[in-house]
């Protein structure tokens, strides 16, 4: 089966992905140009799996405020830019969400000798957000819902909102608890700093593509389910290698029908793992992050993500 978007993305030789101007943990330019972060593996694993390379991507860095715009208006082929699925987002741009790539909610970074400890706290002070995201609609509600209220302050790029709070502009900076880990870390003393415990909105970060063609939408939407499943795969048979053949024989399968060859999985498995391999390498403690997986654990582990069948 061909599809337009494959069809594009294969004559031009890149896909085309939309990703944050730079969060560690979730998409980052290093020093040597190559971009790291579980956002950006996803994309390498869609290249992999429609271009037989996961580093044929051409990276799109993108505020938060054009990350739905771009692709809407078929600048890129994906966006994976720490966006969440919302249905307002669905419902009002021609774009569908392929699924979700990390839980998470929105929390609030302080600094660590402010006393503040919980979100009440904050009433009355002014916030750092991130233009373009959900974060002043999850203040208005949060905090009016209990009859208070914080003066929430934009800013065009992350590179903007952590320097307004570094220098003091605002007393916190409210995002996404995972990005926040990031954030934090690029900070100058990471731990005169702290994020808060409570998290005050559902962020279900998620990979988006355009609308018009259901079959690259479901190229991308089994090329993230493929992690999952790979993962829950190994825990059930307890050795890896034969775990992953197995998943990449039975998705493999299933290539032609949605565009790809029989070998997709193999070389989607090979080049960036399973989902817990992605987790771990971009979020994990050997990154300084030392993001808990919890909602983002397997549902066999209390997580919310769940292994859809590869038959």
């Amino acid at each position: 089966m061909s599809t337009p978007t494959l069809d594009a993305v294969r004559e031009r030789g890149v896909l085309r992905a939309a990703v944050s101007r730079g969060i560690r943990g979730l998409s980052l330019r290093g020093d040597d140009g190559r971009w790291s972060g579980l956002d950006t593996d996803v994309a390498r694993a869609v290249a992999a799996a429609a271009l037989g390379s996961a580093d044929a991507v051409e990276w799109a860095p993108t505020d938060p405020a054009q990350r739905l715009g771009r692709l809407a208006s078929g600048e890129v082929d994906l966006t994976v830019c720490n966006v969440s699925w919302t249905l307002g987002r669905e419902a009002s741009l021609p774009v569908l969400f392929a699924g979700v790539t990390c839980y998470d909610g929105e929390g609030f970074l302080v600094r660590a000798d402010s006393g503040i400890t919980r979100p009440e706290e904050l009433a009355g002070h002014r916030v750092a957000v991130q233009a373009g995201t959900t974060s002043a609609t999850n203040l208005a509600s949060w905090y009016g819902g209990r009859g208070l209220a914080v003066e929430p302050v934009a800013y065009t790029t992350p590179g903007e909102t952590l320097a307004a709070y570094a220098a003091g502009a605002c007393t916190a900076y409210v995002l996404d608890r995972v990005a926040l880990a990031g954030e934090r870390a690029a900070l100058d003393d990471p731990a005169a700093h702290r994020i808060l415990d409570t998290a005050i909105s559902r962020e279900p970060m998620a990979a988006a593509v355009r609308d018009d063609d259901p079959a690259w939408f479901r190229l991308c939407r089994w090329v993230l389910q493929l992690l999952v499943s790979a993962e829950h795969q190994v825990d059930e048979v307890g050795e890896r290698e034969k775990a992953l053949a197995q998943a990449a024989e039975t998705a493999g399968v299933h290539g032609p029908a949605v565009g790809l060859d029989r070998d997709w999985a193999a070389r989607v498995l090979s080049a960036v793992g399973t989902y817990a391999d992605v987790y771990e390498r971009n979020l994990g403690p050997a990154t300084g992050l030392a993001v808990p997986r919890g909602l983002n654990e397997l549902w066999t582990r209390g997580g919310l993500h769940y292994a859809v069948p590869l038959h």
